[in-house]
């Protein structure tokens, strides 16, 4: 990674999750001044531990969704990195309160304390469930549909707020519309864990990962040292027009679930031969979801430099050892 955020003083919110740790861990390694803000209702404590006692890190364990800690966590930063959201389509439909209050009404008070505090840039993580039914491929910044569960209306909405304070207030802001990102730090566990890590860990287990509906839903899997490599481009990039505009961050290719799970299966084999011997089971399509998805990026090509370094197979390999060495 060639283009890095170096010696700012930031703030990634959500910091002790599977995409935000990985980005605290990049930015500390190319000399930043880091602020971790979380509550801890996903992220995880472990993720953070080696960076503790570094002086360059400081953690404010507290919610985005009090409009005072958000203040706090903002004093004297220059860039806030917005990571912090309830996940998950499902979760979302079971729980659209919830969701809603923390991916809209967390993100409104993140973004207005940002703007009284003078932060310059702000970069949040949107979402790829923005496109909900438009069925055009591959998905393309500018032309989106009707969101399809509350967590992709969250997810656009957050959108819409980001734009309006980049005309009203003057801060800049860059969105990142993630697709199916992956890789070491990912949770395994819980209710609403990703395909990925949930189905490496029960191969490890030797159970029979379940796949919904027949395995022909595909998604542009999404390696996550692509995305830190967004996020730094978003914080260093300088021209006008790339500043205030919302990105795909995917690699660009669709992979089916049934040639996911084969990959994985064939990876994991490598450490236990038992693991070849074994197959999915298949059950209902989940709600909410929609059959395929694959990103464009030229346009964070163009505007940001963005070149995606790992593709699914390749991240994969990655992500599978590091689930190996760790999930045991």
């Amino acid at each position: 990674m060639e283009r890095v955020l170096k010696n700012k003083k930031v703030l990634v919110t959500g910091g002790a999750g599977f995409i935000g740790s990985n980005l605290v861990e990049s930015l500390l390694s190319s000399g930043n001044r880091v602020i971790c803000l979380d509550n801890f209702s996903t992220g995880k404590r472990e993720s953070l531990k080696e960076y503790l006692n570094n002086s360059d890190f400081m953690l404010i364990e507290g919610d985005i969704r009090n409009y005072d800690i958000c203040l706090e966590a903002v004093t004297d930063v220059e860039i806030v990195f917005h990571q912090a959201a309830l996940g998950s389509v499902p979760r979302s439909i079971k729980d659209p309160i919830s969701s809603t209050d923390v991916n809209i009404g967390g993100f409104v008070k993140m973004l207005f304390a940002s703007k009284e505090a003078g932060v310059r840039r702000f970069i949040y993580a949107a979402s790829s469930s923005t496109y909900g039914d438009h069925p055009g491929l591959p998905k393309i910044e500018e032309r989106i549909g009707k969101p399809l569960s509350p967590y992709g209306i969250t997810k656009y909405v957050d959108e819409l707020f980001a734009s309006n304070f980049a005309s009203t207030y003057g801060i800049e802001v860059i969105g990142l519309r993630y697709f199916n990102v992956f890789g070491r730090r990912q949770d395994p566990h819980g209710a609403y864990a990703a395909v990925i890590p949930l189905f490496v860990k029960k191969l490890m287990n030797h159970e029979s990962p379940v796949i919904n509906g027949d395995g022909t839903y595909s998604r542009d899997f999404t390696y996550v040292d692509n995305v830190i490599q967004a996020n730094h481009l978003a914080a260093v990039v300088e021209s006008r027009e790339a500043v205030n505009q919302v990105y795909n961050v995917a690699h660009g290719e669709r992979t089916d679930l049934n040639r996911l799970f084969e990959l994985i299966r064939s990876l994991a084999g490598k450490y236990d031969n038992e693991i070849l011997k074994i197959n999915p089971v298949y059950g209902p399509g989940r709600e909410g979801d929609i059959p395929h998805s694959q990103a464009s990026v030229d346009k964070a090509r163009r505007l940001l430099g963005y070149e995606p370094v790992d593709d699914v197979a390749s991240g994969l390999e990655k992500a599978v050892e590091w689930f190996w060495k760790n999930l045991k």
